[in-house]
């Protein structure tokens, strides 16, 4: 991501995501390699994904853990709500976007 979303931006990929299931779980083991490498390669497929956090129940680790696979794989977190969090990563080749952010 070159710059950070802005809110409306981010309330229109929350609306987006509505229907969409968790495609990745984080366990018990947390943020693995595996688990980063799944990601980056779904967030290069879909785009906006969806995580759902197993074990960890604390906002302040899931927050954490968002925090950590927002760097790791270059995405932004867009939202969480109970225990999924809702990240967004354009796709590098802009005629393979699925995706347009509405601009105002």
């Amino acid at each position: 991501m070159t710059t950070p979303l802005k809110g409306y931006q981010r309330k229109y990929l929350r609306g987006l995501a509505h229907n969409i299931q968790p495609i990745v779980s984080i366990g018990q083991k947390g943020v693995t390699e595996s688990v980063l490498s799944e990601l980056d390669s779904t967030l290069l497929t879909h785009e906006l994904i969806k995580v759902k956090f197993l074990t960890h129940k604390e906002k302040s680790d899931k927050i954490k853990l968002s925090d950590f696979i927002s760097k790791s794989t270059n995405c932004e977190m867009v939202g969480m709500i109970g225990h999924i969090g809702i990240f967004f990563r354009s796709h590098p080749d802009p005629e393979k976007r699925k995706i347009q952010i509405p601009i105002k």
